[in-house]
């Protein structure tokens, strides 16, 4: 059974930083990609970045371009989302998700998802 578990919310203030872990089990996931998506209050779910478990190949949102960095760690079979220069407006439910087909920004793409974790910053 597939299982990704997020961890490393919190609260910080603006201009802080923060490190999201996605620790994933059940399977082999070197043909998949890994990705984080963020839903804040009353918005829809929003593409963060994505990676290709297999070349490490990157795609991020323009909202977080320059400021996060998506990365895997294939021994602990875990991604990781250091967030950086934080504002306001990154305050969100971070989720971690796993696709078998291939780098999407689309969250139906996705097949399994973490609970999340929260994310909040402070101005």
């Amino acid at each position: 059974q597939v299982q990704l578990v997020e961890s490393g919310g919190g609260l910080v203030q603006a201009g802080g930083s923060l490190r999201l872990s996605c620790a994933a089990s059940g399977r082999t996931f070197s043909s998949y990609a890994l990705g984080w998506f963020r839903q804040a209050p009353g918005k829809e779910r929003e593409f963060v970045a994505v990676i290709n478990w297999s070349d490490g190949n990157t795609v991020y949102a323009d909202t977080v371009k320059g400021r996060f960095t998506i990365s895997r760690d294939n021994a602990a079979t875990t991604v990781y989302l250091q967030m950086s220069s934080l504002i306001p407006e990154d305050t969100a439910v971070y989720y971690c998700a796993a696709s078998s087909g291939f780098v999407s920004r689309r969250p139906y793409e996705y097949d399994y998802w973490g609970q999340g974790t929260q994310v909040t910053v402070s101005s």
